[in-house]
């Protein structure tokens, strides 16, 4: 209303006796009545506060949705904050679920060892996790110890291999300098260095398992010697343990 008031005034003519020239008179005070001059007085002195207060009126509304605003960009910022950490939540949960499916596969796994090749299931999780801590496919890491020693930790050979794996004590030696003989019964170290050294073989005859075998089995020493000499360095052993895979 002020803004078009104040428009519509603007607007009135400037010369008297034409449309809107009483109002204008009325407003300075010429009008002819006493009456008339004492209400434009009033008017006269009544106009300005009342235009300040319309104008104090509008800034105060504006005032008030300037600060709504900053509150909806405040809630904004909670309710997104709270949203990032329920996702963050969200994606935890998944995390955690799909690592309880992999345990849960792996026990599976392990059962079905320790079923197939009747040992205890402490021991199946064990030469499991060497074997894949190692990069050896479990079934072959399965049927090497059942050739090797027929999961017998304490077995030693009339050649002197110690344990589940038969390693050789100088082999272990070479392998984890400042091993002690005793430390070589040990299950998980005995598992550890045989299945290390059988990745070694199967890197140094590029990926041919047989050949790797019988390097584990008879030393690569001996295998390259008779290779050399253009003999066959099978002995039936690398046959029997990819027969238990």
């Amino acid at each position: 209303m002020a803004g078009g008031l104040w428009k519509w005034e603007l607007d009135l003519p400037k010369e008297r006796g034409k449309p809107g020239s009483v109002l204008r008179d009325w407003e300075a005070g010429q009008a002819g009545s006493p009456v008339a001059r004492g209400a434009a007085a009033a008017w006269h002195a009544l106009r300005i506060p009342l235009r300040v207060g319309l104008i104090g009126g509008l800034a105060f509304l504006v005032g008030v949705a300037a600060m709504a605003n900053p509150e909806g960009q405040l809630t904004e910022r909670s309710l997104r904050a709270q949203l990032h950490l329920r996702d963050a939540e969200l994606t935890a949960r998944r995390g955690e679920l799909e690592l309880a499916r992999l345990e849960l596969r792996r026990l599976n796994t392990v059962v079905d060892y320790s079923r197939e090749h009747r040992i205890p299931a402490d021991l199946a999780a064990t030469i499991y996790d060497m074997a894949m801590a190692e990069g050896v496919e479990p079934r072959l890491a399965f049927s090497l110890v059942r050739v090797e020693s027929e999961f017998t930790p304490g077995a030693v050979s009339s050649a002197g291999a110690v344990g589940l794996a038969q390693v050789m004590p100088n082999t272990a030696f070479w392998l984890q300098p400042g091993l002690s003989y005793r430390e070589l019964f040990d299950t998980e170290t005995n598992l550890r260095l045989g299945f290390r050294y059988l990745r070694m073989m199967l890197a140094q005859y590029e990926g041919d398992l047989r050949l790797a075998l019988l390097a584990y089995n008879r030393g690569p020493g001996r295998v390259d010697e008779i290779r050399a000499a253009g003999g066959d360095p099978g002995n039936g052993y690398a046959t029997k343990v990819q027969r238990g895979q």
